[in-house]
């Protein structure tokens, strides 16, 4: 698939069939947010992938939306603000870009192999930490389902500004 067709092709997924994701198309999505930059290349991140069937109920906690562990899997990236880059001039640490930016390479590339994703970023942080045996160094940054879509787009997410309203040129 053509990354611009990619691109178009990606929605938020809100509906999962009952079929497994394979270890190959997970190890490139895997490898796909490992290759993403991260500021000074620190690569603050940990990521962890989580079998919906046997953390069904801490899932549930985290984020209550049934179609939230429908998917075999769901992924979360964390961040470590000790070990990302801060900005000298302004304190400015970016461990949250960076994470973001890792997820997004996997969101893509899951695009790219017929997976479908959501992100998530309105869970619950306290439920999130028993992830990590409550590592204080990890924050949980995002999390997205995966696995093969069952549900179509909707509206909202066809819905975009014009680039008139986004971009300023100076």
């Amino acid at each position: 698939m053509d990354f611009f067709e990619t691109i178009n092709k990606r929605y938020s997924v809100r509906g999962f069939k009952d079929k497994k994701v394979e270890k190959e198309k997970l190890n490139q999505i895997l490898e796909a947010g490992r290759r993403a930059p991260t500021g000074v290349n620190y690569q603050p991140i940990k990521i962890f992938v989580i079998d919906t069937e046997k953390n069904k109920e801490l899932l549930k906690e985290i984020y209550p939306q049934p179609w939230f562990f429908e998917a075999p899997l769901v992924i979360c990236v964390a961040a470590s603000h000790k070990e990302a880059w801060t900005r000298p001039w302004d304190g400015k640490n970016i461990a949250e870009i960076d994470a973001s930016i890792v997820m997004d390479h996997m969101i893509l590339a899951a695009t790219a192999l017929g997976l479908g994703t959501c992100y998530i970023a309105a869970f619950k942080p306290y439920a999130a930490l028993k992830l990590f045996d409550y590592d204080e160094t990890l924050e949980p940054i995002l999390f997205t389902p995966l696995g093969y879509p069952n549900a179509e787009p909707s509206e909202r997410n066809n819905v975009r500004k014009n680039l008139t309203d986004l971009v300023i040129y100076k």
